[in-house]
């Protein structure tokens, strides 16, 4: 003899996805949607920081090398890179990341030998996108740091 208990049957024609189901795919498709709008940063800004994160180390390591040896050594931004004058040749780096990034100075940068150095700031700049800038600077105390330009007033 055969029961059922109610709602155990299964229903014939009864199709489609749970409520559960649903919020499930949706969830899913929002973390995939936020995860590639985070992964597509601007490219022309992920390069200009990243060349000025490296500009602001190799600055601090020919500062240390300065003081070390007792040479005087100055920075000197090029058409395709920069150079380090006073260290000895390819002791540090002398090219960009990226083949887009500037670099602009209002005065000779010294890097020592002298343990205080006064203020000194280099300009980066995207040769293709000029409204993208960072500052690499000093106080003359602390190391070389990457810093956003300021907002202008109105």
């Amino acid at each position: 003899m055969r029961t059922s208990a109610a709602g155990s049957r299964p229903r014939r024609g009864a199709s489609g996805f749970t409520l559960l189901e649903l919020l499930v795919v949706v969830t899913l498709i929002a973390m995939a949607s936020a995860g590639v709008v985070f992964a597509m940063r601007d490219s022309g800004a992920t390069e200009l920081e990243r060349d000025a994160q490296r500009l602001a180390a190799l600055l601090d390591s020919a500062r240390a090398l300065s003081r070390a040896s007792g040479t005087p050594v100055r920075w000197t931004p090029t058409g395709q890179g920069f150079f380090f004058d006073g260290l000895p040749a390819r002791a540090l780096p002398g090219h960009w990341l990226s083949p887009q990034t500037r670099a602009t100075v209002t005065a000779p940068l010294l890097l020592g030998p002298e343990p205080i150095i006064g203020p000194q700031t280099i300009t980066l700049r995207h040769s293709e996108r000029p409204a993208l800038a960072l500052h690499v600077h000093t106080d003359g105390l602390g190391p070389f740091e990457v810093q956003a330009p300021a907002a202008p007033t109105p």
